[in-house]
């Protein structure tokens, strides 16, 4: 069997450590750099350096990034140390480092040590910016969360749902840890996500349903959109663990699920697994529940 796309790669920056290519002290690419270069997902580059951490190859130093373990050349130490320790940041490029740290490695792996270390900064000059990590948190959510492209609100609700819930996915889909982080029984203040409520209660309002009505159904198809999505860093968290797509795990697992129904106990689930061919996507679940739900609000209301 063809070895997953993270082990081949990761077996290439050993390699290439092995023969001094990449001595220590050595900046290690990046899991964008990685992405572009190999054209993998986000995950997979994201389990080629944890592989090589896990090995220890490679190591997080604070202030620099991802490097070759080992103790690199005395002039790297000392053009090291000549870096300033706060680098001119402002919230702004703190919030960007973070937000990029939560899209590679899921929102585990944030932390005031690696955004600096992502900026090339000290981690204590990042404390003049934020005070700590849930405020750098709901500033990562904030400016998440306002980059969502609402139009012109249409005349029509139903069309204007559409195209909020479909903003509202595409949103997830970029900042898979965002759906998690979102709550709904204690929403969070974020002037983002206020101008999202608003454009929808006003498209909202050409149907001239009460107050009630019109705010549970707010919530309802923002529930539907992130409760889905909430499956998005989960199954980059799976991707990056196994090295595998969740294609190729299914893959995997149909000689064991045909067992589990060979004896006849469950005729149905045996009787539709048999007879469909079913690709599990997430992009089709989203599109297929959308409309039945929006379908349903329409018959409820009428």
């Amino acid at each position: 069997m063809t070895a997953p796309a993270s082990a081949r790669i990761a077996d290439t920056l050993r390699q290439r450590i092995a023969s001094g290519e990449l001595p220590p002290g050595a900046r290690m690419p990046s899991t964008r750099a990685l992405v572009q270069r190999y054209g993998v997902a986000m995950a997979t580059a994201t389990k080629v350096l944890t592989t090589l951490r896990h090995e220890g190859l490679i190591r997080s130093v604070p202030g620099v990034g991802t490097v070759v373990a080992g103790d690199p050349p005395a002039e790297g130490r000392q053009a090291r140390r000549r870096g300033t320790p706060d680098g001119g940041l402002g919230i702004g490029p703190i919030v960007a480092a973070g937000v990029a740290v939560a899209d590679a490695e899921g929102l585990a792996a944030l932390s005031m040590r690696r955004v600096a270390a992502e900026l090339g900064a000290a981690p204590m000059s990042l404390y003049r910016h934020v005070r700590d990590k849930d405020e750098l948190l709901l500033a990562m959510m904030d400016a998440a969360i306002s980059e969502l492209a609402l139009p012109q609100p249409p005349d029509s609700w139903r069309e204007g749902l559409e195209l909020a819930a479909r903003a509202l996915w595409a949103a997830f889909r970029r900042h898979p840890w965002l759906a998690a982080a979102l709550s709904l029984t204690r929403p969070q203040l974020l002037p983002g996500a206020l101008t999202y409520s608003e454009w929808v209660l006003g498209v909202l309002s050409r149907a001239d349903w009460d107050p009630t009505t019109t705010f549970t159904i707010h919530l309802t198809v923002f529930t539907f959109v992130r409760g889905l999505a909430m499956n998005l860093e989960l199954e980059a968290e799976a991707e990056a663990a196994s090295g595998l797509t969740d294609d190729e795990w299914m893959t995997g697992q149909e000689a064991a699920l045909e067992g589990l129904v060979a004896d006849g106990r469950h005729p149905n689930f045996a009787r539709v697994l048999s007879s469909m061919d079913f690709d599990m996507n997430l992009d089709a679940l989203f599109e297929f529940g959308l409309q039945r739900l929006l379908t349903g609000i329409a018959t409820a209301t009428d």
